[in-house]
């Protein structure tokens, strides 16, 4: 059970009870010499030095509160408070390092169940109270900052409490999750029952079924599993206008699909309380394996020639030159030059690392599928690092959130962005995206590391995740990034000449939030944001849910 929920302060990605991952020696002097760091470290301040502004729920509501889910499960003291005040972004990481600029909750209130979810609202609708629904906490765009939005005050509407397995249908494999589950939690109550999901975001230790619902996530292992929105069958949502169930069969013709307001919703058309979804045998077979291909556009016709010709690996990640070249720094300086020198002796000068995984029921399955996917690649001149290599990636997937917190103590802005588009357009977005970020972080001879790697494979196109390691400005260093994201999300909105839409879509799985709500009109245009409108005061006419989020 969850009832002894964390309200520390989270002044890093790290959960509670996770080990850290700390830089190695040699990976922090070599980025110190790389990035131009001073070698100095800013720890972030204690909670007790930081300061919290009172709470402004009104006692009449708090009361009403306090009677619906029991007195222990509201609180106003500051540590609960800021331990849900916004989510991880680089932003929202410093401002909790240097104590301002962030937006506290009133309280923080963890219903039991669905019904208790349902009444909370009616309560918050009377009192006017706004209500940010809050799951793992790991947006990086803002989805969960605690914003008003005009109301007299703002609640975390903490569902750590609905952590159940409603049920399994082994048959028809589909298994009904609260909102509230852990992905890591999800994962053991499932594979009691023989099954997984297959949803390994980078998110995975913290994040909960329901975020990845309404921030349509996507895993590491997508390209077999499918993104999180593909898994869903049906979902059980509380709004103030009522309570409302989607998903009555495996597909519909009913009209349009409603489910994806609610799955993609971020919390601002309902509140997931449960949700229905395809689950799959878990593997007894997996092989990851790593490779090296020469140069970018070589990497990204490889990768596309797996996608067109359907034998795409379920883990498929294409790693950059230059993200590739941190991932050698970071495995030893030695054994960086030794690989470099080998592969230039195979003709292989820009290497780019290719990382493949397969999970099957079979050892027979598993061998089909690898030597279909190494057939498609036979075109393509590659060095194989063999399992070595995707077994080191599959080892420390989930480190890269972890090692920030490092970073950030070190002096390193470091944060990321991602955004998608079809194959013709990728390498121009790639590049526009990258000279935005290095034109706006380059200075005082300090050139920023822009890494990219190709995540989600599709037929039609593929998504690109960027990294950004750069010296901190210590001076205005929320500034810096958020000057940096502006450029770069400018690049991808604006059209080419002659172009009637962006360059690629603003986000591919991290959600709009109320970073990304500028641009969202130039994606979806003035009639996609009068639906999105219309629905919101459908379900939400007075605006309490998760203000400033998806719909202005």
């Amino acid at each position: 059970m969850s009832e002894l929920i964390d309200h520390t302060l989270r002044s890093g990605w790290t959960p509670s009870g996770a080990g850290a991952a700390p830089l190695p020696a040699h990976a922090l002097r070599w980025l110190s010499a790389r990035l131009g760091l001073s070698g100095e470290t800013t720890p972030a301040l204690p909670a007790s030095l930081l300061d919290i502004p009172d709470g402004a729920l009104p006692e009449s509501a708090r009361a009403e509160l306090a009677d619906l889910v029991g007195e222990r499960y509201v609180h106003t003291d500051g540590s609960a408070r800021l331990g849900r005040a916004g989510g991880l972004s680089y932003s929202d990481l410093m401002r909790r390092r240097d104590g301002t600029g962030f937006a506290v909750p009133d309280a923080v209130v963890l219903p039991a169940d669905p019904e208790q979810v349902q009444r909370l609202l009616e309560i918050c609708v009377r009192h006017d109270v706004a209500v940010v629904p809050f799951g793992g906490g790991t947006s990086v765009v803002g989805g969960v900052s605690a914003l008003r939005g005009g109301k007299t005050a703002v609640i975390a509407l903490d569902l750590a409490r609905l952590d159940r397995l409603v049920s399994v249908d082994p048959v028809s494999r589909v298994a009904v999750l609260q909102a509230g589950v852990r992905a890591p939690e999800a994962e053991s109550l499932l594979a009691a029952h023989g099954f997984t999901l297959g949803h390994f975001p980078q998110s995975f230790e913290r994040a909960t079924i329901g975020g990845f619902a309404a921030t349509r996530s996507a895993g590491q292992a997508s390209s077999g599993y499918g993104r999180f929105a593909d898994l869903v069958e049906g979902v059980r949502v509380a709004t103030p206008a009522g309570e409302w169930r989607l998903g009555t069969a495996p597909n519909s013709a009913a009209g349009p699909d409603l489910r994806q307001f609610a799955i993609g919703g971020e919390g601002a058309f309902g509140v997931l309380t449960e949700v229905a979804l395809r689950v799959r045998p878990k593997p007894s077979e997996t092989r990851y394996e790593a490779l090296v291909l020469d140069g970018w556009q070589a990497g990204a016709g490889a990768v596309r020639a797996l996608a067109q010709q359907r034998v795409l690996a379920d883990v498929t990640r294409l790693s950059d030159v230059d993200e590739t070249a941190v991932q050698l720094e970071l495995s030893g300086a030695a054994k960086a030059r030794a690989l470099r020198t080998l592969l230039r002796g195979r003709g292989i000068s820009e290497p780019c690392m290719l990382v493949l995984g397969w999970e099957a029921a079979t050892g027979a399955e598993l061998k089909q599928r690898r030597a279909a996917t190494f057939r498609a690649l036979r075109g393509f001149r590659t060095f194989k690092l063999g399992a070595r290599g995707g077994e080191s990636w599959r080892a420390n997937r989930f480190a890269a959130p972890r090692q920030r917190d490092a970073l950030l103590d070190v002096g390193v802005c470091v944060e990321t962005l991602e955004t998608a588009t079809h194959w013709s357009r990728l390498a121009e977005l790639r590049s526009a995206v990258r000279a935005a970020l290095i034109g706006a972080l380059d200075g005082d001879g300090r050139t920023p590391i822009v890494m990219c790697h190709l995540s989600h494979a599709y037929e039609t196109g593929a998504s690109l995740y960027f990294t950004v390691l750069a010296a901190r400005d210590s001076d205005d260093p929320i500034g810096q990034w958020q000057r940096a994201k502006k450029a770069a999300t400018d690049a991808i909105a604006e059209r080419p000449p002659g172009g009637e839409i962006g360059r690629g879509t603003l986000t591919h799985h991290h959600a709009v939030g109320a970073d990304h709500l500028p641009w969202l009109e130039s994606e979806i245009g003035p009639v996609g944001t009068a639906v999105l409108g219309a629905a919101k005061r459908a379900v939400d006419p007075t605006g309490i849910l998760n203000p400033g989020k998806l719909v202005d």
